[in-house]
């Protein structure tokens, strides 16, 4: 027999027209995923979008022929809801309807562990003319930007760890601001090590951070450059920034950490110190706020 089945290229086409939801992310002013850039509008550049106030969802999953999708939708709200629900450990149908969604890109800008169930293992859409390259999470094998912003994310998220490797880095601690106390390994990627010798000093990059951080107080920089957070005990925020070559991570009611393009995974602990104070207080009046 020869020929094509109608009802197969017919299911054929459904099934890749279908989308199965992974997980999700919000690309607000206040939250967004920090390995596509700097601020909110970088990060929108990174998927070609505008970067407007009420910001979007972004949608990972896969279509019936098991190819990677990153949906980009504009009910916020809805997005919102699944990944708060999903926080909680409840089940939630992300189901966007299609008159919300702005684009589809093809890839995932972030890496993702789980995959759809009966489909093809995840892989870039055959492309097509005028299609742009597929998104790709960033590598874990070299340090950048990327990797520093993603090693920062972490920092601020594993903060007691990180805190209880300084000892000296709190109140009236012995080492003064803008030195650092100690320095760690930011797991951002592979493990290196590299000599003593061959590392520039980080006093002059903390201290490059620091500067353009009061310089943020001055000129207010892109929306979404400085972040603060929540931590969930009384008034305490976690704040996070980033700018050319670094990241900052810092509790307003504690000390800071900063990590430098030049100084791969090593995580540099500011001491609290005279000054430091005024400065957290100063970038989490101008900052971008979540709940």
């Amino acid at each position: 027999m020869t020929g094509t089945d109608p009802i197969a290229e017919a299911r054929a086409e459904a099934d890749a027209d279908a989308l199965f939801v992974l997980t999700a992310a919000l690309l607000t002013p206040a939250r967004f995923p920090s390995v596509l850039g700097d601020d909110y509008p970088a990060a929108c550049a990174a998927l070609g979008l505008q970067p407007y106030v009420d910001g979007y969802g972004l949608v990972f999953g896969q279509d019936g022929l098991g190819a990677r999708w990153t949906v980009v939708v504009d009910d916020v709200s809805l997005v919102a809801v699944a990944i708060s629900s999903w926080d909680c450990g409840m089940a939630y149908d992300l189901s966007p309807d299609e008159s919300t969604v702005v684009a589809g890109l093809p890839g995932w800008p972030l890496a993702v562990v789980s995959a759809a169930p009966g489909v093809p293992a995840p892989h870039d859409p055959e492309p097509e003319e005028g299609d742009p390259a597929p998104l790709v999470p960033p590598s874990g094998d070299v340090w950048g930007p990327a990797q520093r912003r993603l090693g920062a994310d972490e920092v601020a998220l594993q903060w007691e760890d990180w805190r209880a490797q300084v000892s000296d880095g709190g109140e009236g601690g012995g080492t003064p601001e803008a030195v650092p106390a100690a320095a760690g390994s930011a797991e951002a990627g592979t493990e290196a090590g590299t000599a003593a010798a061959s590392v520039p000093d980080p006093y002059d990059g903390v201290r490059r951070a620091l500067s353009e951080l009061r310089g943020y107080l001055e000129e207010a920089p892109p929306v979404g450059r400085v972040r603060s957070a929540s931590t969930g005990e009384g008034t305490a925020r976690v704040l996070r920034a980033d700018g050319p070559g670094w990241s900052f991570v810092a509790r307003t009611d504690d000390m800071a950490f900063v990590l430098l393009d030049e100084l791969p995974r090593e995580v540099l602990p500011v001491a609290r110190g005279p000054r430091l104070p005024a400065l957290l207080a100063g970038l989490d009046a101008m900052a971008v706020r979540t709940a």
